[in-house]
C-alpha cells in the first residue's frame, strides 16, 4: 500500500460575492478531486487547534500527524533548519520577509502593500539580503538569504518574547500599531527603519521599478522560534516517506521528521510552479524507497493573499490536472493499492486576504476500498454535509495510514 497526503495550501475559502457566493472549490473544474470526494470519505477537519494561530506551520504539523500544541517550536527555526542553518539551543530565530511598503515621509504611516515583494526572484533577493548582513551582521545577529522573499534572521544567545504580526495579516494597512514589540522589538524595529532607508535606491530596486514591479522596500519580521525537535516519521507510522514543496517551511518540517526532502527543479511558491514535477517526483520516490508521500502545493494560498480570484481557481484545476489525475493514473497502471488524502492546510479567503482557523474539507481515498460517497463534489459545502467531523486534526493520518 501506498499512501500519499496532496495538499493546497489555503485552498478553502468563503463564498465570494464576485462568484455569486460560491468558493474557488465549487467554480474550479477538478474531475479528480472531485472523484475522490464521491468515492471516499469526505468530511471537514480542524487541523488549527483552537486558540492557536492559523498558520501553515502549525497546520501543516496538524496533517503530518504531529500536535501543534505539543511540538510547534516556531515557523522560523523551521525554515531555518531546511536553509542548513545551524542552530544552538540558545538562539532566537525569525522569519524574514522582503516587503513593499508605501512611500511616506513618515515611516509610521506607511501601508503594507506586498508581503512578497511581488514574488520578487531568489537571485535578487540575495542580492539585497547580502547586502543588509553587512550592515547588521554581529557576533550575535546575523541574516542568512532564502528563497525569493522568504529570508531568516538568527540572534544568538537571545531570549523569545517578541510581539510580531504577520505581513500578509496587514495587507493595505499602516504598519503603525504592527511595529516590533515585547523582547527584542527594538532591534527588530531598527533593522526595519533602517531597511527602508537603505533599500529605497538599492540597484536591485531601481531596476524593479523601471520594469514597473513592486520593489523590496524593507524588510519585516514574524514567525519567532527556537531549534525544533519532531520524532521521526518512519518510527512513528512504520513507512519511509518523501517531502516534496517549495517553500522551506515543508522542507524543514520534512527534515524534522526524517522524511526524504526531494527538490523539484522549477518548483516556485506561486501558481507558475512545476506541477508535473511536483508529481512526477512522488510517483518516483513511491517506486524506489518510499512508500508515503507528501506533495504541498502552495499557489492557492498566494494567489488568496493577493486577492487573485481568476487565479486561485485555475491553481486549483492545474493541482487537479497535472497531480491528481496522473498520480491516480500511474498508481492503478501500476497495479498498486494506495490511499490519498486531498485537503488544504487553512483557508485563504479572497476577501481577508489572510490565513483563518475554520476547519477544512478533506477528501480520504482507498483504492481497495472505494465508498459509495454522500457526495458527488469536493468543496466546503460538501464536506461540510457528510456530518464527518475530526476536531483533532492531528488525528486524521492515522485512518490514511493503517500501521
Amino acid at each position: 500500500m501506498k499512501y500519499l497526503i496532496i495538499l493546497g495550501d489555503g485552498m478553502a475559502d468563503y463564498p465570494i460575492k464576485e462568484l455569486g457566493g460560491a468558493t474557488p472549490l465549487d467554480k474550479a473544474v477538478k474531475p479528480h478531486m472531485d472523484y475522490l470526494a464521491a468515492h471516499g470519505i469526505c468530511g471537514l477537519v480542524r487541523t488549527v487547534p483552537e486558540g492557536v494561530a492559523p498558520g501553515s506551520d502549525t497546520a501543516n504539523l496538524s496533517v503530518l500527524g504531529y500536535d501543534p500544541q505539543k511540538y510547534y517550536s516556531g515557523r522560523s527555526s523551521l525554515e531555518a533548519v531546511s536553509m542548513g542553518i545551524e542552530l544552538d539551543d540558545n538562539d532566537v530565530t525569525y522569519r524574514c520577509n522582503t516587503v513593499t511598503l508605501s512611500d511616506e515621509d513618515n515611516f509610521e504611516n506607511c501601508l503594507m502593500l506586498d508581503h512578497s515583494s511581488g514574488d520578487i526572484s531568489t537571485e535578487e533577493a540575495t542580492v539585497i539580503i547580502n547586502d543588509l548582513n553587512g550592515l547588521f551582521k554581529n557576533d550575535k545577529l546575523d541574516l542568512y538569504p532564502g528563497f525569493s522573499y522568504r529570508h531568516c534572521l538568527v540572534l544568538k544567545d537571545s531570549q523569545t518574547g517578541a510581539v510580531l504580526t504577520q505581513p500578509h495579516d496587514i495587507l493595505g494597512k499602516p504598519i503603525r500599531r504592527c511595529l516590533p514589540k515585547g523582547q527584542n522589538g527594538k532591534i527588530l524595529e531598527q533593522m526595519i527603519r533602517l531597511s527602508y532607508q537603505y533599500l529605497r535606491h538599492h540597484p536591485i530596486n531601481e531596476e524593479r521599478r523601471n520594469l514597473g514591479l513592486n520593489i523590496a522596500s524593507a524588510i519585516w519580521f514574524w514567525g519567532e522560534g527556537r531549534k525544533p525537535a519532531l520524532p521521526c516519521f518512519a518510527e512513528k507510522y512504520g513507512c519511509r516517506g518523501a517531502m516534496i514543496s517549495a517553500v522551506d517551511l515543508m522542507k524543514g518540517i520534512g527534515k524534522c521528521a526524517g522524511l526524504d526532502v526531494i527538490e523539484v527543479e522549477g518548483a516556485t511558491g506561486n501558481i507558475n510552479t512545476n506541477y508535473q514535477g511536483k508529481a512526477e517526483a512522488a510517483i518516483n520516490a513511491l517506486r524506489n524507497s518510499c512508500d508515503f508521500a507528501y506533495i504541498h502545493v502552495e499557489a492557492p494560498d498566494e494567489c488568496g493573499h493577493h486577492h487573485e480570484i481568476a487565479n486561485k481557481i485555475k491553481s486549483i484545476e492545474l493541482i487537479d490536472k497535472y497531480i491528481v489525475g496522473p498520480i491516480i493514473k500511474t498508481l492503478r497502471d501500476d497495479g498498486e493499492d494506495f490511499a490519498i488524502l486531498l485537503l488544504p492546510d487553512h483557508p485563504t479567503p479572497i476577501r481577508l486576504r489572510t490565513h483563518t482557523s475554520d476547519p477544512v474539507p478533506f477528501a480520504l481515498y482507498r483504492s481497495n476500498d472505494e465508498q459509495d460517497g454522500q457526495v458527488t463534489e469536493y468543496n466546503e459545502k460538501s464536506a461540510s454535509s457528510t456530518g464527518v467531523f475530526v476536531d483533532e486534526g492531528y488525528t486524521l493520518i492515522d485512518s490514511l495510514i493503517q500501521k
